[in-house]
């Protein structure tokens, strides 16, 4: 199978789909693989390391699309991306679709086999090519959020984890999944007090054997989440409903009445985000404020640290990327039924339920496809 790897073009987007690492295992399966020009240039991936692993280096992403039979992407595909998508073409890639809706509607009008990073299940539960990026932006949020504090990033000009003779500021965190766990885990270690809250008694259980009396877990409900977000210096949206849109956990109101100054770090703005006040931003533009409090919603978190981003991305899509290639979508998805839950969009059809419940689309299970 033809493999293309196109150059990342979403707003400071320097990840790149496949490793050199990776286009070796594919290209020693007997998978040619083309790679636009510089595409991993920007974290000291160059064209030369392409193609000591076998890549054939190709001067625009057209060309890649054109003669590809699967791309391997990292973000959602852009416009001017998914208008040269072609029936029963591969995308391999996130897509995040269901606070999406033009995209949607484009990758349905392009009659490709969309397969989405996000959704595809794991063995043991859990979403695990979803997991890699959820670890860095769980540890990413606390730093950032830990920075925007600060008075000249429009914070309210306080140290996280404090000095002695001065109490450390508060980090509330909403989910305790991979991102919230992970933000615990910074948030505690730079000597921050921090409160989190799940649905999960278990989870929270598992939480408070580990950490002890160095966290406080409450049980996530209207009025817990709300006393959590009034007290905190920083609060974190950690939230996740697979494939479908954030649930609004923090209203507008609760917003109104945080600290002036506070932070909030939405880092399921990728879903359209936990907070009503969410929108989503850039690492160009990373923050807004509302009512004082200082927002970032930055849509493409790991892409700052894209080098440490694309390698553990790719430890976990190369596995599922080698059974595409060598089996075609229709026998690797019938062999496998958790990279058949990643199957959002097929052949002009939506084959994830929450996405075409959100969206207002026919659904169709993907197993009617491959029957």
């Amino acid at each position: 199978m033809l493999v293309g790897v196109p150059k990342e073009i979403k707003n400071q987007e320097s990840r790149v789909g496949l490793t050199p690492a990776s286009v070796k295992e594919l290209t020693l399966r007997g998978h040619p693989v083309l790679v636009e020009r510089n595409a991993g240039a920007a974290i000291g991936l160059t064209d030369a390391m392409y193609e000591a692993s076998g890549a054939t280096i190709v001067a625009t992403a057209g060309e890649i699309f054109e003669r590809a039979e699967m791309i391997v992407k990292v973000k959602e595909p852009q416009p001017q991306e998914c208008a040269m998508l072609r029936e029963g073409q591969i995308l391999y890639t996130y897509l995040h679709l269901a606070p999406d809706p033009a995209q949607t509607r484009a990758l349905v009008e392009s009659g490709a086999v969309c397969i989405a990073y996000e959704t595809i299940t794991g063995q043991n539960g859990g979403l695990p090519l979803l997991a890699p990026m959820s670890e860095v932006a769980g540890r990413m949020a606390v730093q950032a959020g830990a920075a925007h504090l600060e008075k000249s990033k429009g914070g309210m000009g306080l140290l996280l984890g404090g000095v002695p003779g001065v109490a450390p500021g508060h980090v509330a965190i909403i989910g305790a999944g991979v991102v919230g766990t992970n933000a615990l885990q910074i948030a505690v270690g730079m000597g921050a007090r921090v409160t989190v809250l799940d649905k999960s008694v278990d989870r929270l259980r598992q939480l408070d054997l580990v950490f002890g009396n160095r966290v406080q877990t409450m049980y996530s409900n209207a009025h817990t989440i709300e006393e959590a977000v009034l007290g905190a210096d920083l609060v974190i949206g950690g939230v996740l409903v697979p494939g479908a849109a954030a649930p609004k956990l923090v209203t507008r109101q609760m917003v109104a009445k945080m600290k002036q100054g506070a932070v909030v770090v939405d880092v399921a703005i990728d879903q359209g985000g936990c907070f009503e006040t969410s929108h989503a931003t850039t690492h160009e533009q990373p923050t807004f404020v509302v009512d004082g409090v200082v927002h970032y919603c930055v849509a493409n978190m790991p892409g700052a640290v894209a080098r440490t981003s694309t390698f553990a991305l790719n430890n976990a899509t190369i596995g599922h990327a080698l059974a595409l290639a060598d089996k075609g979508w229709k026998k690797a998805l019938q062999a496998n039924p958790h990279l058949r839950n990643g199957l959002n969009v097929c052949l002009g059809q939506v084959t994830y339920e929450a996405v075409a419940r959100d969206l207002g689309y026919d659904y169709v299970p993907a197993d009617t496809i491959l029957a």
